[in-house]
């Protein structure tokens, strides 16, 4: 080509450079996502506080204490997320202030969640609030928890609650964070309390948890504000990867907690059936069809292989890939994975999907910028394909406290300095504000940090990249 065709080219690169690679949408809902034990502060009454007393159950040695303050200074976080263009949400409410003891509801920690939501409404921000994440009251704890007999009526009584006193002030709801999570850890593994390990009781759990969804989607549906909700749960998904993809043993070893992980839960919410492999075929009639829609929690794969020495992990042994970058917290960063796993959602259960939770551990945020824009250029690439995504809350707002791992684990996209709890954002939340304030990817974003998702914007390529 001449001079001309040289120029017109370099003009046409240019301008493609500023234009969008992909616009979300209207309506679609870009925030982040907190948890109230994480970042409240001094919630006394839960079983986590209890378990953080004893010596060496937390990695860093550290305890929730004040955590980041924000029960208090939940004002000036939300001022300051909004001002970054978030007009969205997710939080939890912490069951044990609202009912510090079996029956008793206490006003001034409603009337701190009704200021904390309409604080979130006054600024144009969408909230999404979630009933359980993680953390039981210490009455509950006491009678055994999810395993007790009592528990699926004792949260559906919350929930109504919760619906009655709060159901004016938002319409998306998440019943229960990360069920699979929760028991796996809390009654397989034995990393949380009540440190079981008893897969029995894991099944036992998981089935009371569908129950608990279930009891509390009807309060919620058939409230006064029922008209307007809309309700699902939160599933961490992950990508389960036969470490040798030839051999039977390998790929079983992966198919096994793709089924019982990913899908047994949800599953078991849509045509209400649970069964293999966490136990025979299980009738929970109360379950179908309980799921308006579906909040994926995504961050990493697994490479799988077989390892008979493993039954309580269902034969299975974990790592990430070889060779491939991993958070602070040993997890590979693998954008297309969460393609893969919104892929496979939408095609088994055909339900709106929100992205709940989604970020890196990454103190120095040297992976975060990257990893954020590859994910959502995964995002897009599934809206491109139709499927009806309808929001995207990054983990975390803020550096917070990570469970069993204590402070060290840094999500935020704003920084905490814990001993003056000083707020600091980081350079990727600017460049998520930028995101935001587009609606969309921009070509020089794309380029700059994830080059592999191009094919995704060109004349609707799509890209198994890997």
């Amino acid at each position: 080509p001449g001079p001309r065709a040289h120029l017109h080219l370099a003009r046409r690169l240019t301008t493609m450079v500023s234009e969008l690679a992909h616009d979300f949408g209207d309506d679609f809902l870009w925030g982040a996502a907190t948890a109230a034990h994480q970042v409240e502060g001094n919630n006394t009454n839960n079983d986590w506080w209890r378990w953080e007393q004893i010596p060496g159950k937390i990695a860093d040695g550290t305890r929730s204490g004040l955590a980041c303050d924000h029960y208090n200074r939940f004002p000036e976080d939300f001022a300051q997320w909004r001002g970054m263009g978030h007009n969205a949400h997710r939080l939890s409410l912490e069951w044990s202030r609202i009912e510090p003891r079996p029956g008793v509801y206490d006003s001034p920690a409603i009337d701190h969640y009704r200021q904390v939501l309409g604080t979130l409404l006054g600024l144009g921000m969408e909230p999404m609030v979630t009933l359980h994440h993680f953390t039981n009251p210490l009455w509950l704890a006491d009678i055994g928890g999810w395993e007790s007999d009592e528990v699926v009526e004792r949260f559906r009584l919350y929930a109504r609650h919760c619906i009655d006193a709060l159901g004016d002030l938002a319409h998306l709801w998440v019943t229960i964070n990360e069920p699979n999570v929760y028991a796996y850890h809390s009654y397989t593994a034995g990393l949380w309390p009540p440190q079981v390990k008893d897969f029995r009781a894991t099944t036992a759990v998981l089935r009371n948890m569908v129950r608990g969804h279930a009891a509390a989607y009807r309060e919620i549906r058939e409230s006064v504000h029922g008209a307007a909700a809309k309700v699902g749960v939160a599933q961490h998904l992950r990508v389960f990867q036969p470490w040798r993809p030839w051999s039977p043993f390998d790929r079983i070893a992966a198919a096994l907690p793709h089924r019982a992980f990913n899908h047994w839960f949800l599953q078991a919410c849509t045509d209400g059936w649970a069964g293999f492999p966490l136990g025979l075929r299980h009738r929970l009639p109360e379950a179908l069809g309980t799921l308006d829609f579906i909040g994926v929690n995504y961050y990493s794969r697994d490479i799988v292989r077989f390892t008979p020495s493993a039954p309580g992990e269902l034969f299975a042994r974990t790592f990430p890939a070889p060779g491939r970058p991993v958070s602070d917290y040993g997890m590979e960063l693998y954008p297309p994975g969460l393609y893969r796993v919104i892929r496979d959602t939408w095609d088994r259960y055909r339900r709106p999907i929100y992205i709940t939770e989604n970020g890196v551990a990454d103190r120095v945020d040297q992976f975060r910028p990257a990893a954020l824009i590859g994910h959502l250029a995964e995002v897009a690439r599934a809206q491109r394909e139709g499927i009806d995504i309808r929001g995207y809350l990054h983990w975390s707002s803020m550096d917070n406290f990570e469970w069993s791992e204590g402070f060290k684990m840094r999500f935020g996209l704003v920084a905490v300095d814990f001993e003056t709890q000083e707020r600091t954002p980081r350079p990727s939340a600017a460049l998520y504000s930028d995101v935001i304030r587009r609606n969309g990817l921009a070509w020089e974003q794309v380029q700059n940090f994830y080059p592999s998702g191009l094919p995704y914007f060109v004349g609707g390529a799509s890209s198994s990249s890997g």
